[in-house]
């Protein structure tokens, strides 16, 4: 065989087993994102997030998370959490607003984002993770499970750590609609098809009970969604009658059919774009 097949044949070896992922330079970046095929950890050097303020109506969870997130930042016992509720009334805003808010006081504090479908590789990420000297929230969005799906025993290794334990560096947070992260209908019908209908479900159910907050996100009134809406005018600037600015903002979420923090700051979107004003 020729040295040029044999170097064809080295080079297709590699791209199907990729050589191991090289440890990322963590000083470079406040956050990353974690992808698969190949294996890497990706920089953010300006995460999309709000100001910490900005969020109405939450401040108890907000609170207890930024509570929570301080006392792992400086190395102290801290809880892994699941933020879940209505969609829209900033689960997600909340978790960077977080990591945001500590990172003058805490340079060393990282967020990492994983994907649900990513979940069947978070032992090899926590591995890169684990010798690191930073401290990492690991931050999956939108966290939900089917029927069949058996990416659930994947956030074991996050949750429990298996035989080795959750590094002391990691905290999970994760960002559900639902508070036991498989919708209602499925767990109905695998306790009506099961031999043992508790057991059944206990193994998916419980997931959430591995979460040590369990940090609950509700739809807001009209009070709520119009206070919303001043914050944000009285953060950039923006000057509307109070009148004017309330029949507007009614009427948007109206024809929205849902009020939220996302619907408020949607019409904020809009105003301050017919009002010529950028948002950074």
């Amino acid at each position: 065989m020729t040295e040029d097949a044999l170097n064809r044949i080295a080079d297709a070896l590699e791209r199907m087993a990729p050589a191991p992922l090289r440890a990322p330079d963590f000083s470079s970046a406040p956050a990353f994102v974690w992808h698969v095929s190949p294996d890497r950890l990706e920089p953010v050097a300006q995460v999309n997030r709000v100001d910490l303020d900005l969020l109405v109506g939450i401040n108890r969870s907000r609170d207890t998370l930024l509570d929570n997130t301080r006392r792992f930042a400086s190395g102290h016992g801290a809880n892994n959490a699941l933020l879940w509720g209505a969609r829209g009334m900033g689960k997600s805003s909340l978790v960077k607003a977080v990591h945001g808010a500590l990172q003058a006081e805490f340079q060393e504090l990282k967020l990492v984002e994983l994907q649900r479908e990513d979940l069947p590789s978070v032992a090899r990420l926590l591995n890169h993770l684990r010798v690191a000297p930073q401290r990492f929230i690991l931050f999956c969005d939108d966290l939900s499970f089917s029927h069949d799906d058996q990416h659930y025993k994947s956030l074991k290794a996050v949750l429990d750590g298996g035989i080795e334990g959750r590094p002391e560096n990691v905290v999970f947070y994760a960002t559900s609609n639902r508070r036991h992260l498989m919708p209602r209908d499925m767990i109905e019908n695998e306790r009506s098809n099961a031999i043992n209908p508790s057991e059944a479900v206990e193994e998916k159910v419980s997931l959430s009970d591995r979460f040590g907050l369990w940090l609950g996100f509700h739809p807001c009134d009209q009070d709520e969604y119009l206070a919303m809406i001043d914050r944000y005018c009285a953060a950039y600037g923006v000057k509307v009658a109070p009148d004017t600015l309330r029949a507007e903002a009614i009427e948007w979420q109206a024809t929205r059919g849902a009020r939220s923090g996302r619907v408020a700051w949607q019409f904020f979107t809009d105003l301050a774009g017919r009002q010529g004003i950028a948002l950074r």
